[in-house]
């Protein structure tokens, strides 16, 4: 018998032959090994699982169905709260959520929530189950701007309760940050992604792509000129960050966000694709998060030698433990304790190097993390030809600016009502990334799932 106390394990690439691939890195439970898992969930009955799941899956309601190998009945339960299950179980940070909470992680490891959710949406997706049909229509029209994480879940909690929902996307294909922003290898675009959004539109909501509100239309004119009772705002934060440091306007340097919006939207990694980006040999990802990592772990896959370079230690790294192990076994070089100074420039105006300082962690800052400190004279320089900066996104005010009476903080991000997703204007919801600046997946859905919820109660009392 398997032992209860450790996860069943689950296959992966070798890191030598995935290193130089985009094919999905983690390969995920077969039914047997998936049932197997599922019996080491003591379906607590007050579950604290659920009580880390931002959109409140019934998890042990979903694994007893595993348990008996009634996987279409699984789907059935995680789909009352998920619109896109295939997706959150790939990318959630679990560890931090609902499996951080799992009782049986106290004497061992935790169930493996997030493989077995991907599991489930992934048998229903190749065996063609679909998510239960929506209620009837009520008649009340509600705009949705944005389709990544939080416009899609907004927009599919709608639906089911009925109402007539068209999101407008500013690119040409819906999915947002699960398009451009996370790369093949974590969460591939066609065998998942467009499957997740083809059920969202499944329900019945429209996706109007090409359409830059602020530019093409406003929210004002959505609900004054276009008959929408309600807009959700889910607009993302697609703004880069940089250091404001010397050479940063070299060729060769890039944000996190057009470096990997090239390779996954356009795919820049493809031969056959006309949409080149600069192929860097050493390569230098300044920055410690999911993004960082997977702008890296690409242009490792691109023929980079890559290094991660980070002003703490591997302690304070804000990347899953997954995607920094993932990267350690493909080859990634950590750099830990650096912090770049200067981008060094050749005469031609390309990246040449960075000039590096080492660190060490002092008292805690506002954040609770040890503040990093210089140590004089520990000054250091990188040969490099490509520079990708991952400091993390703002929200781009272009929504805020050209919608009148919707309030903003000084970081550019609207301000709403965490329960209800209510701004300053009536009528008009907002969440995700717009509202927090970057953050995951799951807490964007979270967000759009709690707005759906005040949207239909704002639209019921009207």
């Amino acid at each position: 018998m398997a032992d209860v106390l450790k996860k069943v394990p689950v296959r992966e690439q070798d890191p030598k032959v995935r290193a130089t691939n985009f094919d999905e890195v983690c390969l995920g439970y077969n039914k047997e090994e998936a049932m197997e898992e599922a019996q080491r969930c003591i379906g607590c009955k007050n579950a604290k699982c659920m009580q880390g799941c931002p959109v409140s899956i019934n998890i042990p309601g979903f694994i007893s169905h595993v348990k008996e190998g009634n996987i279409e009945e699984a789907y059935k339960v995680i789909s009352e709260s998920s619109s896109l299950p295939a997706i959150c179980g790939r990318v959630c940070p679990q560890e931090s959520q609902c499996e951080g909470k799992c009782i049986r992680g106290i004497k061992g490891e935790a169930i493996s929530i997030g493989k077995l959710e991907r599991f489930v949406a992934d048998w229903a997706r190749e065996n063609g189950i679909k998510p239960p049909a929506p209620a009837e229509k009520n008649g009340h029209k509600v705009a949705v701007i944005g389709s990544g994480p939080a416009g899609l879940t907004c927009a599919g909690d709608l639906a089911k309760l009925g109402y007539d929902v068209t999101i407008f996307e500013a690119l040409h294909k819906a999915g947002g940050v699960l398009v451009y922003g996370i790369p093949e290898f974590r969460l591939p675009k066609d065998d998942v992604v467009e499957k997740e959004v083809e059920n969202v539109k499944s329900l019945g909501v429209k996706i109007e792509t090409n359409v830059v509100i602020g530019k093409s239309t406003t929210v004002d004119a959505l609900m004054e000129e276009e008959g929408f009772e309600a807009v959700f705002i889910g607009s993302g934060a697609g703004l880069p960050m940089f250091m404001g440091i010397p050479g940063e306007n070299a060729n060769g340097v890039f944000s996190a966000n057009e470096f990997l919006t090239r390779n996954n939207l356009m795919k820049a990694f493809r031969e056959d694709y006309d949409t080149p980006i600069a192929r860097g040999k050493k390569v230098a990802v300044v920055g410690g998060g999911n993004v960082a990592m997977d702008a890296a772990r690409t242009a490792l896959r691109l023929g980079g030698e890559v290094h991660i370079v980070y002003r703490r230690s591997e302690a304070e790294l804000p990347a899953r433990v997954e995607e920094v192990h993932h990267a350690k076994e493909e080859g990634i070089i950590f750099d830990l304790l650096t912090n770049p100074k200067e981008i060094l420039v050749d005469e031609n105006g390309w990246v040449k190097g960075m000039r590096c300082i080492r660190m060490e962690l002092g008292e805690p800052d506002a954040s609770g993390r040890r503040r990093p400190v210089e140590i004089p004279g520990s000054e250091f320089e990188l040969e490099l030809d490509t520079v990708i900066m991952s400091l993390g996104t703002s929200p781009n005010p272009l929504i805020s600016s050209t919608t009148i009476g919707l309030d903003t903080n000084k970081r550019k991000c609207i301000i709403a009502e965490e329960e209800t997703g209510k701004t300053s204007k009536e009528g008009v919801y907002a969440g995700g990334d717009a509202v927090t600046g970057a953050a995951t997946v799951i807490l964007a859905m979270g967000a759009g799932k709690a707005a759906a919820k005040g949207i239909h109660e704002f639209l019921s009392n009207k």
